[in-house]
């Protein structure tokens, strides 16, 4: 029978795991390309789409405190340009700032598209522009008069334009330039127009105050274009991550049917395999023995041990299949009861010693004395026991050597130990000969050939005893492996107890005689 490495299934599923993480940066590399080409801000659309939302959602949450901002700025210029004047421009101003908030409301309605986003982002950015020449027509109105205090009133209210539309309007830049240059422009003229040493100061000041809110409105709107877009990424593992899900959820449904499914078929082929091979055995076992009478031809002797050895090990890698189907579903039950560790390993012992004669093979035992018994499987213990033994006399070449120990752990549970001098296992190959029909290359080449099922089966039952297996190699120098018991599965012998009080008989009762209490201490002894 031809070994099978697991080593290429867990190549081919690394290569597959990688090839798709290849396709699925591949796959967003594009989409964002292309998004960000079809976008009109540069980014993706749906952060073109993110960012409008955020100035509508700014723009009306301020609409309230921007109103009564007007409505101060207005009574303040009252004082300088008079009752109409003032009145004008605080009109001309909220019914910008009232269409801008419409605008608003109103794009937070529509259903989001590309062309919807264009006509809205020139709609705000044509209000702000209104709204920041309504205010230079305000201090137009001042500088003109040229009363005493207005040149200070228009840098107030220039300087206040810009720093609330640097922060209202942050999201899209243009509105921040169009909202707030020409204030800054027409202010900067004045001072510069006068050409007073004062004013050239309040000029340069004007263009450092300009020039500092416009850059505190771009690291604002990269601020807010970084939070989208992490949003955005979040939401697109998030969207990943629940189908990764699915899928997971699907393959764990598959693999709960396929494992009911293996069940039934292992259930059902256990009956159908055994049977006919339960024939074969006992009549091969007849025609072997030659109960019946002698074989006229001599080769039909050998044929019928061919096929009584076959059917034997048909019928044991059978079992070993169903063994480990039961352990792997967790329907393997330990029938536990007091058992002596040294004295199944050495009857396994002597159900192997024939066999290893036979290759020339010594086996050592090294068992410690007055072991307490375990409280375990009989049946497992003994099939780990053969198992390991099998193992190291299968990879152990003619006229080598096998050391069997039994003793107790440095935590005070027990032990079992199999070493042999056979070639040894690679390091690399460990977890491979320790995987459901896996076997080394070394050991394929050297050794008789067997289903991988041993170390697999007894990996499984130690684990339900709730022990440990440890397996060490080296080339050319041999295999030991070791199975412990934990101590919670040693049967220590319990004290005996302190004698109780010695019973009494009443003096009134007359009951209770010498004879009587003579055999209750006996007991309590």
């Amino acid at each position: 029978m031809a070994g099978y490495d697991s080593r290429g299934d867990e190549y081919a599923a690394d290569a597959a795991r990688a090839a798709h993480a290849r396709r699925l940066r591949l796959t967003r590399s594009v989409r964002e390309t292309r998004e960000a080409l079809t976008s009109s801000g540069g980014v993706r659309p749906a952060l073109d789409y993110e960012l409008l939302r955020v100035y509508a959602d700014h723009r009306i949450a301020a609409s309230v405190a921007l109103f009564l901002l007007i409505a101060l700025v207005g009574l303040s210029s009252s004082l300088w340009t008079g009752g109409y004047s003032a009145v004008v421009w605080t009109a001309l101003a909220l019914s910008i700032h009232g269409l801008t908030v419409a605008s608003c409301k109103r794009f937070l309605a529509t259903p989001p598209s590309p062309a919807m986003q264009k006509r809205f982002r020139r709609t705000f950015i044509l209000f702000d522009l209104l709204f920041g020449v309504s205010w230079v027509l305000n201090i137009n109105v001042l500088v003109d008069l040229g009363l005493s205090g207005a040149g200070d009133f228009s840098l107030f209210a220039m300087l206040l334009v810009v720093a609330v539309f640097s922060m209202l309007a942050a999201s899209i830049p243009a509105a921040v330039y169009a909202s707030t240059m020409p204030v800054a422009a027409v202010v900067t003229m004045h001072y510069l127009l006068r050409g007073q040493p004062q004013d050239l100061v309040l000029a340069s000041m004007t263009v450092g105050a300009e020039a500092y809110f416009i850059m505190v409105a771009n690291r604002l709107y990269l601020s807010a274009l970084s939070a989208l877009g992490a949003r955005a990424q979040l939401d697109s593992l998030v969207g990943e991550l629940e189908q990764a899900k699915a899928k997971s959820d699907e393959a764990a449904r598959r693999a709960e049917a396929a494992n009911l499914a293996k069940s039934r078929f292992l259930a059902q082929m256990s009956h159908e395999l055994r049977t006919p091979l339960n024939a074969i055995l006992g009549f091969s076992e007849v025609m072997k023995s030659e109960i019946l009478g002698a074989h006229s031809v001599p080769t039909y002797k050998e044929y019928a041990g061919d096929i009584h050895s076959s059917g034997q090990h048909l019928l044991n890698l059978i079992n070993e299949v169903l063994d480990l189907s039961r352990i792997e579903a967790g329907r393997y039950e330990l029938n536990d009861e007091p058992i002596g560790l040294a004295h199944v390993a050495e009857d396994c012992h002597h159900l192997i010693k024939l066999r290893a004669t036979n290759r020339d093979i010594t086996i050592h035992e090294h068992f410690e004395t007055d072991l307490p018994k375990l409280w375990a499987d009989e049946r497992a213990v003994r099939q780990i026991c053969l198992n390991l033994l099998s193992n190291a006399i299968k990879f152990t070449p003619q006229g080598g050597e096998v050391w069997m120990k039994v003793g107790w752990t440095a935590s005070g549970g027990q032990y079992l130990s199999v070493r042999d001098n056979g070639p040894g296992i690679p390091e690399e190959e460990i977890p491979v000969v320790l995987s459901s029909f896996g076997q080394g290359t070394n050991s394929i080449k050297t050794a008789e050939q067997g289903a991988g099922l041993g170390l697999p089966i007894v990996n499984g039952l130690i684990d339900l005893h709730g022990g440990t297996f440890t397996l060490r190699s080296k080339l050319r120098q041999g295999t030991e492996v070791i199975v412990t018991f934990p101590s919670s599965r040693v049967m220590t012998p319990l004290t005996p107890a302190d004698d109780g009080p010695t019973l009494q008989p009443s003096l009134g009762d007359g009951a209770g005689s010498d004879s009587e209490i003579e055999p209750l201490r006996s007991a309590a002894q």
